[in-house]
């Protein structure tokens, strides 16, 4: 990637970001200590962040012609006079063929590149080709008007806290390429200064498939076990989503946390057979919780 060019994105995602505040939950918090935590892994929207949707925006993408409109001119890529016209269901049907052609080899939940996807709708609607650098531009501003993000309350203090006692730390996320812009954008930090270890961070755009997929945490609890002599039990998952989250890392024989702090994003998956048999070993409904449950801390 062009430095130049994310650093300009990363001021566009912050300008076109407002504050948001989570809507509580009826969870009760199990905040019982866990011994033996030698690392973490974390969740993206609706644990780290905020998301207005409830999600990275390839999983509930519904087109929008106005706000496509505004992206498109945004990016350069429509005339202000230009007509628009996108058919209905114009994203969600390129994206399910991009699954569907996935599937056919053999990737059981796959996910998406969305710059792929936006080439795609820019030939369909007669605009294509355009340019890398506009292509990135036109996926933030939709990102940003379809589903807006901000840091989950106590998210920077608490990754302060894990910094100071220096416990690896890593992200496991269904993402595209804004994601990590994202967390830079909105706490003014890179990932590597918030905390997080770049080899022990699984990027689904990056890897073609997404959570439920064991396959994302694979590579990380590889290097875990290489660099620190970590084993997986030796590592707690903390996620929003019963089935894309804890179902996985379960499975894998992580210790997982499920975060139950805000409404638009806690997924349950009541009566989801998937989930069936399976519970989170705690939850939190706040992440200054969690040092409580390392030990460091009073649980609040």
């Amino acid at each position: 990637m062009n430095p130049s060019t994310d650093h300009e994105l990363i001021q566009r995602i912050r300008a076109l970001s407002r504050p948001l505040e989570p809507l509580p939950t009826d969870q009760a918090p199990d905040l019982r200590p866990v011994t033996g935590v030698r690392a973490l892994l974390f969740d993206v929207y609706g644990t780290l962040l905020i998301s207005g949707s409830g999600d990275v925006g390839t999983a509930h993408e519904v087109t929008r012609g106005d706000v496509m409109r505004a992206a498109l001119e945004a990016a350069g890529l429509l005339p202000p006079a230009q007509p628009l016209n996108p058919p209905p269901g114009l994203l969600e049907d390129i994206i399910g063929r991009h699954h569907e052609r996935a599937r056919r080899e053999g990737i059981e939940y796959p996910e998406v590149d969305i710059l792929e996807v936006w080439a795609d709708a820019l030939g369909m609607l007669g605009l294509g080709p355009a340019s890398m650098d506009s292509l990135r531009r036109l996926a933030v501003e939709y990102e940003c008007a379809t589903n807006p993000v901000w840091p989950m309350p106590g998210m920077s203090q608490l990754l302060d806290s894990l910094v100071d006692h220096d416990l690896p730390l890593g992200i496991v996320s269904n993402a595209q390429f804004y994601t990590p812009l994202t967390l830079e954008a909105l706490t003014g930090r890179r990932l590597e200064d918030l905390g997080f270890d770049p080899g022990l961070c699984a990027w689904s755009w990056r890897l073609r498939e997404a959570k439920p997929s064991p396959s994302l945490f694979r590579g990380v609890l590889r290097r875990l076990a290489k660099r620190y002599g970590i084993a997986p039990h030796q590592v707690l998952y903390v996620g929003n989503d019963m089935l894309k989250d804890i179902v996985p890392a379960h499975a894998l024989g992580l210790g997982t946390v499920l975060f139950a702090g805000d409404r638009r994003s806690l997924r349950l998956r009541e009566g989801d057979p998937r989930v069936a048999g399976v519970a989170p070993d705690r939850v939190i409904t706040h992440l200054n919780q969690l040092p409580g449950l390392l030990g460091w801390v009073e649980p609040h």
